[in-house]
């Protein structure tokens, strides 16, 4: 499991410690931070965090003494890097995730590890972005590595990209060398199917363009990272996004029976029409429960772990999928996927492997390989021998039990999932639809059993909401 570290968040709307009504509902933005082993992405994160004064003081001086007493430098990325094994190796071994908040919005950053060994975690992590930024050393320039982090990034749809170029001061801070880099960088993201939105030069170790302006930087006329990173956009706004509610689990105080879960996409309200998938029940949200708050929300929306009870005495369980009734998921056991895959041996047809998505999981098999990519440069290879390690994989699967998804496109949130092989996590990608799926426009009226149950569908509604394209 990754291992996670909070940082405190002071909320902005009141000056409590996050934990006001305000400050829980804010929509929160994930950034994922990627990058070839050694170029800087737990410095990167550190410094932000040290110059917002988002980690207190007292950390701060205790990692400067560690530092000190062995005679080095300030080394920030050990605000992140706390374990010893990690400290004496100087890699990030697994995904962090740092709660943390500008003057304009919250987010959660995932530092992915860059090193060779470690992708598979690296995916878990950018599985769940809503922006990224890829982080290049200026000395040593675009790497094979980040060549696979930019296909990896295409493959789950991450949309916002922008590139950093960190150690400008190892060059001195020169203009050409930077374009020279973002011109071999465009071929490469070129390649994977991705155009950055912004080339950002940096000096990590020293704060620069982080937080605030490089004074030795002067010719660089865009946004500092912080800057950047407040003009991101939240592509679609939860109030038109449908609802998506993958129960966690079911707990039960004196006479209620909670639902908890994280909310994935949408809002839900006390009185809301929902739909319980794979099985198809119909019934209403009575009330919306809370833990931490004084008063029950009257809404909750995407982003939060809640709880909510229901009218009626429905029986769910840990993976089924709440929906709203007017835009209900796909529903059944073949889907078409894109597979980055990461195993020991390759992904074979007819060999059993557990597939996650959001918190269902079953047992499913690969029925077809129908293209396999370079990661490198995305050529097409021969299908035999299966999907071998660090290449991509066009396929279909099919699961030992009727999974509740989306369309990768549609709702990224639960159109991601994770492939095992065993117990250990050996593939990511995302959904493209069921198999032999025909076109939406064929079914846009769902049929009721007469017990009430929506049927599980075959086919769903277009969404009612924008749909951004990969560029």
């Amino acid at each position: 499991m990754p291992k996670t570290r909070l940082t405190p968040m002071q909320c902005k709307n009141c000056g409590s410690g996050g934990t006001c009504k305000m400050s829980r509902i804010q929509e929160t933005l994930k950034i994922v931070i990627v990058g070839h082993v050694d170029h800087g992405k737990s410095t990167l994160i550190g410094r932000l965090l040290a110059d917002t004064a988002s980690v207190p003081q007292d950390r701060i001086s205790a990692v400067q003494r560690r530092c000190t007493e062995q005679g080095k430098e300030m080394e920030y990325a050990f605000l992140l890097d706390a374990l010893e094994e990690e400290q004496s190796q100087g890699i990030t071994i697994d995904t962090t995730r740092i709660q943390f908040h500008s003057e304009k919005r919250d987010y959660v950053i995932i530092d992915a590890p860059g090193h060779k060994e470690f992708l598979k975690n690296m995916i878990s992590g950018a599985s769940d972005a809503d922006a990224a930024f890829l982080l290049i050393d200026a000395q040593e320039g675009v790497r094979e590595q980040t060549r696979r982090h930019a296909s990896i990034l295409k493959l789950l749809g991450v949309r916002q990209v922008h590139v950093v170029i960190n150690k400008m001061d190892l060059l001195d801070y020169d203009q050409e060398s930077f374009d020279q880099i973002v011109t071999d960088c465009q071929a490469a993201l070129a390649n994977a199917g991705l155009v950055a939105r912004s080339y950002i030069p940096i000096a990590a170790k020293f704060g620069e363009n982080i937080v605030h302006r490089s004074s030795n930087l002067t010719w660089y006329a865009g946004l500092t990272i912080i800057d950047t990173m407040d003009a991101l956009t939240i592509e679609h706004s939860s109030h038109d996004a449908p609802v998506r509610l993958p129960v966690q689990d079911v707990y039960k105080f004196d006479h209620r029976r909670i639902i908890a879960g994280r909310l994935e996409s949408g809002t839900l309200k006390a009185g809301d029409e929902i739909v319980c998938w794979p099985q198809g029940t119909r019934t209403r949200i009575k009330t919306l429960e809370s833990w931490n708050l004084s008063e029950p929300p009257i809404e909750l929306v995407q982003g939060l772990s809640v709880g909510v009870t229901l009218e009626d005495p429905v029986f769910l369980e840990r993976g089924t999928l709440i929906t709203n009734s007017d835009a209900p998921p796909l529903v059944g056991t073949h889907l078409t996927a894109n597979v980055y895959w990461l195993g020991r041996n390759p992904l074979v047809m007819d060999r059993r492997y557990t597939i996650k998505i959001t918190t269902q999981e079953t047992s499913c098999e690969v029925k077809t390989i129908h293209r396999v990519y370079d990661s490198g440069d995305l050529s097409v290879i021969s299908v035999e021998g299966g999907v071998p390690a660090n290449f991509v994989g066009e396929v279909t699967l099919e699961a030992k039990q009727p999974l509740a998804f989306d369309p990768f496109a549609g709702v990224p949130e639960t159109g991601r999932f994770v492939l095992m092989d065993g117990y250990e996590v050996c593939g990511g990608g995302i959904i493209t639809g069921l198999a032999g799926e025909q076109s939406t426009d064929d079914h846009q009226e769902k049929e009721k059993s007469p017990a009430g149950a929506a049927k599980p569908l075959v086919l769903r509604k277009k969404l009612k909401r924008s749909i951004v394209v990969n560029q």
